[in-house]
């Protein structure tokens, strides 16, 4: 254990604060199975999160069995018949005592499965068309063993299920259909049906690994539960939960309790979190479509800014309950990495959260949420991914935030995106104030590549700390209130590179801070329900850049590569043209402020409307 946790510790700095996952590696294999030793399997770490190679063993992705060598074990009514002395039953329950294969077929009406076997023997379990239930406890129970297989035969149907509360049998809480003390692993190429009328579908209080198979699982609590860890290889889920579709939590060790999918395809509808995971949640592929909670309609009522609409904000009263379940899309207390796959979420809270840190470098990401669409208490770094958030309050929330490549489109009730110094400050939580006016020096949004759209009620781009574009393409069409703006920094905002084109209304409009490299221009424009395409051209006619906001706004912050000091350039915006001579670098923060005179000066580079306040 030590000596991995050291290993990993060494690259978590320099990477992406990533977590062992448990113990210290060890590659014997098993003569027989070629399964890695379980008291030693480990993940080697990669940028974008743990590396798949370890995850699963050999014999995890093959399901195949030797028929012949098996044991068969038959399941008729109230009765299991067996001719092995390795099974011993009594009525409808049979208990499997030693290492090996066992083939289940029939029909058990109320009746049980026990492994209790040595705690190095190794299990494989098939189900050849089952169809068992057990009324008050798990129809498969693993009590020991070092690990068991449940292979799902080719071309069958299985189905499993309980009918009443649960009742106890020995000193383990039993509170699901498959209940395993040890490693589990489910493979193969048929269906499983898991009817949880009380309880959980499938619990491991070890390891839970799924590497193949059809599964439609609907559960009063969590459908898939891991202590240790969910391991996903490949299959496909239709899962129906009263609590978590997805559950990885381990109290004792907080460097377990992960979710990893490699592959597969998810249709998960929780009245929980969709994904909940205590340590991290890595997704690198397949195709998962989730709603948490309801779905983004049935969202808690929002908070919005204070005092009064137009204004500061106002807020509206949030729910008043205290503790609401968690009904998050994807949720992690330790990072939470994306790096392929197609994601549909649509939940009532964030769909998209961690304790720590976001890191999002591929994938087709869509979500509609009632909070954030994406939040993290520390940093979010999204590149070459493709994020759309239909739907949310804020768009995108994190202590820091880097968007290095890829397309990110934003519509948010309150800001596109906000720097907020780590706290889920907003919706739920409330404290909005903590977010308007507090300055945070670790807070900052840096904007180096890709293509941003963010249209936003609030705040378009809010960064408590300081704001830096050096790249890329951002559009907002931000606010038509005056109590909040287009762009919002407590800091600096510097601009090195790139085009950005922000349209808001004047009341708390700011502009690039002098210290860029990169010339702006901030004008206000005149009439009461300004629109149009935006367009800057030099004194040649020849248009750099273009723009059509997607509501009416009051004023226009331009910068791109192209605007040099000295020269001049004509700016078209709401059906006006101005000409702009570019005395300085930054034009707009003083004096003559876009054509309007007396138009003042603020801190920061905020431009005072006319007539002052």
């Amino acid at each position: 254990m030590n000596c991995n946790r050291k290993r990993i510790a060494a690259v978590f700095l320099l990477l992406v604060f990533l977590l062992a996952i448990n113990g210290c590696s060890a590659t014997e294999q098993d003569a027989e199975t070629g399964e890695q030793a379980s008291s030693g399997e480990s993940a080697s770490v990669k940028t974008a999160g743990i590396s798949t190679e370890d995850m699963f063993s050999q014999r995890d992705k093959e399901s195949g069995y030797d028929e012949s060598a098996a044991v068969a074990v038959v399941l008729n009514g109230d009765q299991i018949a067996c001719d092995s002395d390795q099974v011993e039953i009594t009525g409808s329950t049979a208990v499997i005592k030693d290492a090996g294969t066992y083939l289940l077929s029939g029909i058990l009406t109320n009746g049980q499965i026990v492994v209790e076997a040595e705690k190095t023997d190794k299990l494989q379990l098939v189900l050849n068309g089952v169809q068992a239930n057990c009324d008050t406890s798990a129809v498969i129970y693993v009590k020991q063993a070092d690990k068991v297989w449940v292979t799902l035969a080719d071309g069958t149907e299985n189905t499993l299920s309980n009918k009443n509360e649960f009742v106890a049998i020995d000193d383990n809480n039993i509170d699901s259909v498959i209940f395993s003390k040890e490693d589990l692993t489910l493979n193969g190429t048929g269906k499983l049906t898991i009817e949880a009328v009380y309880g959980h579908g499938i619990v491991s209080k070890d390891d839970l690994a799924l590497t193949g198979g059809s599964y439609e699982i609907t559960a009063a609590s969590h459908a898939l539960s891991g202590k240790d860890s969910i391991r996903i290889a490949d299959g496909s889920f239709v899962l129906a939960s009263g609590k978590d579709g997805l559950h990885a939590e381990n109290t004792d060790d907080t460097s377990l309790g992960f979710i990893y999918i490699e592959e597969g395809e998810f249709h998960i509808i929780s009245e929980g979190d969709g994904m909940d995971a205590s340590a991290f949640l890595q997704i690198e592929g397949g195709s998962i479509d989730i709603q948490s909670g309801g779905g983004s309609e049935n969202a808690a009522v929002q908070q919005e800014e204070l005092f009064g609409a137009g204004g500061f904000g106002q807020q509206a009263s949030t729910d008043t309950e205290t503790e609401t379940a968690s009904t998050k899309g994807l949720k992690a207390s330790e990072t939470l990495t994306i790096s392929g796959g197609t994601i549909t979420v649509d939940s009532a809270d964030d769909a998209m959260h961690s304790n720590a840190d976001i890191l999002i470098q591929g994938g087709v990401c869509t979500v509609a949420t009632g909070d954030d669409g994406i939040h993290a208490d520390a940093g979010v770094t999204i590149d070459n991914a493709e994020i759309t958030v239909t739907e949310s309050y804020e768009g995108i929330e994190g202590l820091t935030i880097d968007i290095t490549g890829g397309t990110v489109s934003v519509i948010a009730s309150d800001d596109g995106m906000n720097a907020a110094g780590g706290n889920d400050q907003s919706g739920f939580d409330g404290g909005m104030m903590q977010d308007r006016f507090a300055s945070d020096s670790d807070s900052y949004i840096r904007i180096s590549g890709g293509t941003v759209t963010i249209n936003a009620s609030g705040d378009g781009i809010d960064s408590n700390g300081n704001l830096y574009v050096s790249g890329g393409e951002t559009y907002i069409s931000g606010p038509t209130n005056s109590g909040n703006g287009a762009l919002d920094y407590a800091g600096e905002a510097q601009v090195t590179g790139g085009v950005f084109i922000a349209a808001g209304e004047s009341g708390m409009a700011q502009n690039f801070s002098s210290s860029s490299t990169q010339g702006a221009i901030l004008v206000h424009v005149t009439g009461s329900a300004s629109d149009g395409e935006v367009v800057l051209k030099d004194s040649n006619g020849n248009t750099l850049v273009s723009y059509t906001p997607q509501k009416s706004y009051g004023c226009i912050l331009v910068s791109c590569p192209q605007i040099e000091q000295g020269k001049t350039y004509l700016l078209t915006a709401a059906g006006q043209s101005i000409s702009i001579d570019m005395e300085s670098l930054i034009y707009g923060s003083g004096g003559n402020v876009g054509g309007q005179p007396g138009g003042g000066n603020r801190p920061n580079g905020q431009m005072q409307p006319p007539g002052g306040f």
